[in-house]
């Protein structure tokens, strides 16, 4: 079976993944790709040579021959256009966050659940192998009981204003990646969030109401501890390394290089800078989470990341930022949709 897919959405995340269902992702062809940028739209298909090439998503939708969707578009259009694609009958991945509302995430899963379509969240780092190794030692006793977990997530360089205006802020179009792999990881759910933040990289950043720099300490019901550090600019690239730690030992996952070598002088030794960001570093795991999906719908499985999946990081997004904002911890139970 072929799997005829459209894409809605040909900005930066659109194009990773339109370039990864074309040529990683057997069992699938893109038929459509649809962005509010015509030209964007009609760039990305000359190029990838998806036969259409639209302004408007709701042509996807109407098409009955298309049986799924991926939504790449700007975050405030994702609930929207999950309900819509429920209600066509279109199975759905989705990139996060669903939204940054909890009642509207709510009633698009519900729209999903009543059409018995599949949802799919993006939080591909789930998908990557050193992540999934950490999360097998953990779950299997390797390391013993757990007892902390960091996480080191920092960018190479901020994105636009324009994009931090629109996107939640750090919390909710960053650190939910990590949020979203401190409960893969420890398998566990989170009760209590304290946050430390600040405007350490760029004024205007503070300007446009958010934050650059964080530290996130998480209590988790299992017992263990996770903190989370982001910052918005590592001068030396994507830094992406993982720790855990429990009773019998620890596990620990470094940054991706481009190479092996190492460079010894009589004055230094050194390597090459890491993978400057996600496109790089995330490569595999793109492609891992949309063969997951396509073989979802394939062969009637549920999907791995799930609309719940998608929703538990987004509360714990509002309570880091409640907590950063009050300058206190925020039990996860305080927020309510």
């Amino acid at each position: 079976m072929t799997l005829k897919m459209g894409v809605i959405g040909a900005g930066r995340i659109g194009k990773v993944h339109a370039e990864t269902l074309v040529q990683r992702v057997p069992n699938v062809s893109v038929a459509a790709v649809a962005d509010v940028v015509p030209a964007a739209a009609q760039d990305l298909a000359e190029r990838l040579h998806i036969p259409v090439a639209t302004a408007d998503y709701k042509a996807i939708l109407a098409d009955k021959s298309i049986d799924a969707i991926a939504i790449c578009s700007a975050t405030d259009t994702h609930s929207q256009i999950i309900t819509e694609a429920a209600e066509a009958g279109k199975h759905i991945f989705c990139e996060k966050p669903v939204d940054l509302d909890l009642k509207r995430i709510d009633a698009a899963l519900a729209a999903v659940e009543k059409a018995g379509v599949k949802l799919q969240i993006g939080f591909n780092r789930r998908f990557d192998a050193n992540y999934a190794r950490v999360r097998q030692a953990i779950a299997t006793g390797e390391i013993g009981e757990l007892h902390m977990v960091h996480i080191i997530s920092r960018d190479p360089a901020p994105p636009p204003i324009s994009y931090i205006k629109v996107s939640g802020g750090i919390f909710m179009d960053m650190s939910i990646h990590d949020f979203d792999m401190a409960r893969f990881l420890t398998g566990s759910e989170a009760v209590e969030v304290y946050t430390i933040a600040g405007v350490k990289v760029d004024p205007a950043i503070g300007e446009a109401g958010d934050v650059d720099t964080a530290f996130v300490v998480m209590k988790f019901a299992n017992g263990a501890t996770v903190t989370i550090d982001n910052s918005r600019k590592a001068v030396y690239g994507y830094d992406q390394r993982v720790e855990a730690f429990g009773s019998g030992g620890s596990i620990a996952t470094d940054n991706i290089y481009p190479n092996a070598a190492i460079i010894s002088t009589g004055e230094h030794i050194r390597r090459d800078l890491p993978l400057n960001f996600f496109m790089e570093r995330y490569t595999q795991s793109y492609a891992s989470e949309m063969q997951a999906f396509v073989d979802a719908i394939i062969n009637n499985k549920p999907v791995p990341v799930t609309g719940a999946d998608g929703r538990a990081p987004v509360v714990m997004g509002i309570a880091a930022k409640k907590s950063h904002l009050e300058q206190r911890p925020v039990r996860l139970d305080e927020i309510t949709a």
